[in-house]
């Protein structure tokens, strides 16, 4: 109403002063035109069509003959008034589209500054703490939404702000599961799958309720996925370091532990050898003094393993290289078994007597005597155990073969983790779960490989592969 009336009065300005100072038809009728263009770029369609209506009526009854009179002796009359609702449909049209155009610039450039925003806040999340509940008061506070659900699948989270229906507790939940983002532009609630870009499907779901520029959700989404990535990477590294600090504490403990058994192992080895050459003693106490004698051998054998590994573990190793005989290796390893293996039941298969290999001897001969101990250990009574060594390319392979027990095949890797025993083997051989783990990490200080091939059939088979040029450490 205030610029319909704000158009009369100009439009009443204009004719008084035209009809006292005599202006023509035409040039009153194109100032007439202009008010009429400046109410539709101010105003709008209406009032423009209001003040081109108005205009017409005063040019028909002030300067159109018969003056002072609405009669119309003039069609042109007619062609003014269709002139003027055109420009004011036009004019108005454009105004209109660049003022939507302006408010769309600049709702995109407060979303471009929300999101800088948002972006140098995620990088000062608490990583150590959930991202669900930080991102969603960050996403709710920054844009001012009404609501935020966001869904983080790695965790099994779903964090909720705003006021949600009853029927919405699981609305980011729901968007997850069913791999699809659907926007309700009644109740202005939007949903986006959380995509990292990986390929590796979605992390989660974000969803909004808020007056927001569908482009700034989906930059929204992105940035939330960023942010519950890092804290995936963070989680990962973090545990990484923690297994590691593990794993340094534990090798410490065996090196302790294995130092502190070694004296006293000496003394009980020292003094039943010393009684079994002394003779004098029953049959049943040189049985009794023997058995303690092999046991005692046993035990410092596994207090030097463990003290080899913690040295592995702790990269304190020094590789003592030597071009060694690979025939020498395989018999020397036969030789410093502490249970002695019938002639009879091994078999060695070397195809070139002469193969050398650049290797630490005393690492590899304990991987060698470890591998045919679980082959005696594990094996049906008198079959063979097949000891071979050939070159295969650019490495030399060992292998031990036996018929027995077999290992499972989700297994297969795990027998070279550090105490850990089959289920199926436990109660077929007594042992600590060190050997193969001991084993392992000698054959990868060598940076070689190690593993086992085992059925029902063909019998179980562990592997051993040096490269044969080995750099020294």
């Amino acid at each position: 109403m205030t610029q319909c009336l704000l158009a009369s009065a100009v439009l009443g300005l204009l004719t008084y002063s035209g009809f006292v100072f005599q202006i023509n038809l035409l040039t009153i009728s194109l100032l007439y035109l202009l008010i009429v263009v400046a109410v539709a770029s101010g105003f709008g369609f209406w009032q423009a069509s209001f003040a081109s209506f108005l205009a017409v009526l005063l040019l028909d009854y002030y300067f159109e003959p018969p003056v002072l009179s609405f009669e119309v002796e003039n069609p042109g009359i007619f062609v003014a008034l269709a002139t003027f609702e055109v420009t004011a449909l036009a004019i108005s049209r454009l105004h209109g589209r660049e003022l939507r155009r302006a408010r769309e610039a600049a709702i995109h450039l407060k979303g471009m500054e929300h999101l800088y925003e948002l972006s140098r806040c995620t990088l000062l999340l608490d990583l150590r703490q959930p991202p669900g509940p930080q991102l969603a008061a960050l996403i709710q506070r920054i844009f001012e939404v009404r609501a935020v659900a966001l869904f983080d699948m790695s965790l099994g989270r779903q964090d909720r702000l705003g006021e949600w229906g009853a029927d919405e507790e699981d609305l980011a939940k729901e968007c997850y599961m069913h791999h699809s983002g659907n926007d309700d532009l009644q109740t202005q609630t939007l949903q986006r799958l959380l995509q990292t870009g990986a390929g590796t499907g979605p992390v989660g779901a974000l969803v909004v309720r808020g007056p927001l520029n569908s482009l700034v959700v989906d930059a929204l989404a992105a940035l939330a996925a960023i942010a519950i990535d890092r804290h995936q990477s963070f989680e990962k590294e973090d545990r990484a370091e923690e297994a590691k600090r593990s794993e340094v504490l534990r090798a410490a403990v065996m090196d302790g532990l294995a130092h502190k058994l070694k004296t006293p192992l000496t003394a009980v080895q020292t003094a039943s050898s010393g009684l079994l050459e002394l003779g004098g003693l029953t049959e049943s106490q040189a049985e009794l003094v023997g058995l303690i004698d092999d046991e005692a051998v046993r035990m410092n054998d596994l207090c030097t393993r463990m003290l080899v590994t913690a040295k592995l573990d702790g990269s304190q190793v020094g590789l003592n290289m030597d071009e060694v005989n690979v025939r020498d290796l395989v018999l020397t390893a036969l030789d410093d078994r502490s249970t002695p293996l019938g002639k009879e039941r091994i078999k060695i298969v070397i195809d070139d007597p002469n193969l050398t290999a650049n290797v630490d001897k005393k690492l590899v001969v304990m991987i060698l005597t470890q591998y045919i101990d679980n082959a005696q250990k594990y094996s049906m009574p008198d079959t063979p155990i097949e000891v071979q060594a050939r070159k295969s390319h650019t490495e030399v392979l060992f292998s031990v073969h036996n018929f027995g027990s077999t290992i499972r095949i989700e297994d297969r890797e795990r027998v070279f983790d550090r105490f850990f025993r089959s289920a199926d083997q436990k109660d077929v051989a007594p042992g600590t779960g060190i050997g193969l783990s001991v084993v392992k990490k000698a054959a990868q200080a060598h940076q070689g490989h190690v593993w086992v091939v085992s059925d029902d059939r063909e019998g179980t088979t562990f592997f051993l592969s040096l490269p044969v040029g080995v750099r020294r450490q």
